[in-house]
Protein backbone atom coordinates (compact mmCIF):
# COMPACT_ATOMS: atom_id res chain seq x y z
CA UNK A 1 0.00 0.00 0.00
CA UNK A 2 2.79 2.25 0.67
CA UNK A 3 3.97 2.09 -3.16
CA UNK A 4 0.56 3.85 -4.23
CA UNK A 5 1.76 6.87 -4.17
CA UNK A 6 4.90 6.50 -5.88
CA UNK A 7 3.47 4.31 -8.64
CA UNK A 8 1.09 7.03 -9.02
CA UNK A 9 3.63 9.67 -9.49
CA UNK A 10 5.82 8.04 -11.78
CA UNK A 11 3.07 7.23 -14.14
CA UNK A 12 2.71 11.12 -14.23
CA UNK A 13 5.97 11.66 -14.71
CA UNK A 14 5.79 8.85 -17.63
CA UNK A 15 3.12 10.81 -19.56
CA UNK A 16 4.91 14.36 -19.20
CA UNK A 17 8.26 12.47 -20.72
CA UNK A 18 5.68 11.65 -23.32
CA UNK A 19 4.48 14.99 -23.97
CA UNK A 20 7.87 17.06 -23.13
CA UNK A 21 7.77 17.93 -27.58
CA UNK A 22 4.11 18.84 -27.35
CA UNK A 23 2.47 22.07 -26.50
CA UNK A 24 2.58 22.20 -22.88
CA UNK A 25 5.74 20.75 -22.54
CA UNK A 26 7.16 18.23 -19.45
CA UNK A 27 5.83 19.98 -16.53
CA UNK A 28 2.19 21.41 -18.00
CA UNK A 29 1.62 16.98 -18.84
CA UNK A 30 3.09 16.02 -15.31
CA UNK A 31 0.74 18.60 -14.15
CA UNK A 32 -2.56 17.71 -15.97
CA UNK A 33 -2.07 14.16 -14.51
CA UNK A 34 -1.21 15.08 -11.39
CA UNK A 35 -4.66 16.64 -11.32
CA UNK A 36 -7.23 14.41 -13.63
CA UNK A 37 -5.19 11.65 -13.63
CA UNK A 38 -2.31 9.59 -15.66
CA UNK A 39 -5.00 8.18 -18.29
CA UNK A 40 -6.59 11.44 -19.14
CA UNK A 41 -3.18 13.10 -19.25
CA UNK A 42 -1.95 10.40 -21.85
CA UNK A 43 -5.28 10.94 -23.90
CA UNK A 44 -4.43 14.93 -23.62
CA UNK A 45 -0.75 14.64 -24.92
CA UNK A 46 -2.28 12.07 -27.77
CA UNK A 47 -4.89 15.16 -28.65
CA UNK A 48 -2.22 18.13 -28.41
CA UNK A 49 -0.77 19.62 -31.28
CA UNK A 50 3.19 19.34 -30.97
CA UNK A 51 5.14 22.19 -30.27
CA UNK A 52 6.13 24.37 -33.23
CA UNK A 53 9.73 25.04 -33.90
CA UNK A 54 11.52 27.64 -33.03
CA UNK A 55 13.55 29.61 -35.79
Amino acid sequence: MDLVLPIYVALCAGVGFFGRDRKLGFWGYVLVSLLFSPLIGAIVVAASAPRAPSS
